[in-house]
């Protein structure tokens, strides 16, 4: 099982560059070519929310990717450090001036997440959160003598 770890600053510009290393990553890792958009795609509004989440709840905590490769399977886990509060409680450190509204806008991220990748697990606890997506993938073929 190989793995690739990518850290980056809570920045909106750093989201590109974790999308075109997943792509690069899930190519490598024998991800059907027909699925890389929607591996990018997914990759970029799983690191948007979590930069989004990051800004809003004051966390200077870098974004943390993991690129996993195992035997027939690709997955990418997007991590962030924000709080979860229990429902109606306010999360320790959030400066939301709206907080119904970054629900919907975090509930909209979630379902194209959902839309693009069949497999996805999305953790959360006062610890932070995780979105983790799962693609079949095909090993390599070795080129012929």
């Amino acid at each position: 099982m190989a793995t690739v770890e990518l850290r980056f600053s809570a920045l909106p510009e750093h989201v590109r560059t974790a999308r075109l290393v997943a792509a690069a990553v899930a190519r490598r890792a024998g991800v059907d070519e027909a699925v890389l958009d929607e591996v990018r795609l997914a990759v970029g509004e799983a690191c948007t929310r979590a930069v989004g989440l990051h800004q809003n709840g004051g966390i200077t905590a870098p974004v943390k990717v993991l690129l996993i490769e195992e035997e027939k399977q690709f997955s990418i886990e997007v991590g962030d450090e924000a709080p979860r509060a229990a429902p109606g409680d306010r999360a320790p450190g959030a400066a939301a001036e709206n907080p119904d509204a970054e629900a919907e806008e975090d509930e909209m991220g979630l379902a194209v997440i959902s839309g693009l990748v069949d497999d996805v697990e999305v953790t959360a606890g006062e610890h932070g959160g995780s979105i983790r997506m799962t693609w079949p993938a095909a090993p390599p073929i070795a080129p012929l003598p």
